[in-house]
């Protein structure tokens, strides 16, 4: 079992910046892979970046350029982070931490946290 909580959302103005966090814990000594999920109003939930174990990244194509993730092995906790710089309406959505294995492809398990809301005003 895997808990993760997110936190860091907010409402921001175009062009502006937000870092999120999502801290998880539990069976945590194996996660190989965190990413970020987003799902806006009508949409599917989409992949928005992830970071191996060992500091490989990917993203979306939607995002590149202009959001980065990072990420903290701690002891007993693994923290990662999504900042997003040069913010755009359509980034609006919850964002979502999730845990899995693989990148490119990512592949997701079934623990989510109950998400974040980011708000981008024009």
């Amino acid at each position: 079992q895997v808990q993760l909580v997110e936190s860091g959302g907010g409402l921001v103005q175009a062009g502006g910046s937000l870092r999120l966090s999502c801290a998880a814990s539990g069976s945590i000594f194996s996660i190989p892979t965190m990413a970020w999920y987003r799902q806006a109003p009508g949409k599917q939930r989409e992949l928005v970046a992830a970071i191996t174990g060992g500091g490989i990244t990917d993203f979306a194509d939607s995002v590149k350029g202009r959001f980065t993730i990072s990420r903290d092995n701690a002891k007993n906790t693994v923290s990662v982070y999504l900042q997003m710089n040069s913010l755009k309406p359509e980034d609006t959505a919850v964002y979502y931490c999730n845990a899995g294995f693989g990148i490119r492809p990512f592949k997701s398990w079934d623990y989510w946290g109950q998400g974040t809301q980011v708000t981008v005003s024009s």
